[in-house]
């Protein structure tokens, strides 16, 4: 199988990591393909935050817990979390964003990583906290977020599950 179609085949979320923090060269290996991934007409509407100390990270954590109504760790114990915003003026920043993010979590797969989608970005940064953050990193334009990608050396294997039969149609 083509090792580019075999990354996408065998990629799986995890949602469980050991404590080991990942070497920087990895980190900003998984952070260049999300700024290779498809914008429309090249806008390049994303932006990336990647979050690697454990301090701003378990705030992050908190606030994202917090918008979930629970106090578990919504990134499951990941060392880095990447956050990805995209300029609400683009009209396909959420395409975009999402595209970064898949951009990501297959370059992780490749490299022996473990990642995951975590949603409640969009919220995380309407709030003033959120907005602080933001702020504290000279980002100020209109961004919204669209997701955290976590990182780290998977603690759990996971299975494949069979996808559905009516997944695809063709027309001859």
């Amino acid at each position: 199988m083509n090792e580019v179609i075999k990354n996408i085949v065998e990629r799986r979320s995890i949602r469980k990591y050991k404590r080991d923090m990942i070497p920087n060269e990895l980190i900003d290996e998984v952070l260049k393909a999300g700024t290779y991934a498809p914008t429309g007409m090249n806008k390049q509407s994303p932006i990336i935050i990647a979050i690697t100390n454990k301090k701003v990270r378990d705030k992050l954590s908190k606030l994202n817990a917090k918008i979930m109504g629970t106090d578990t760790d919504p990134f499951y114990g990941a060392p880095v979390v990447i956050v990805v915003l995209a300029d609400k003026t683009v009209p396909t920043y959420i395409y975009d964003g999402s595209l970064v993010m898949e951009n990501m979590m297959l370059a992780a797969h490749s490299l022996g990583l473990g990642s995951c989608w975590i949603h409640r970005a969009q919220e995380e940064f309407e709030t003033e906290e959120g907005k602080e953050l933001l702020k504290s990193l000279g980002i100020t334009d209109d961004y919204e977020g669209i997701g955290h990608c976590i990182l780290g050396y998977p603690d759990m294997e996971v299975e494949a599950k069979p996808r559905k039969d009516n997944y695809i149609y063709k027309i001859d």
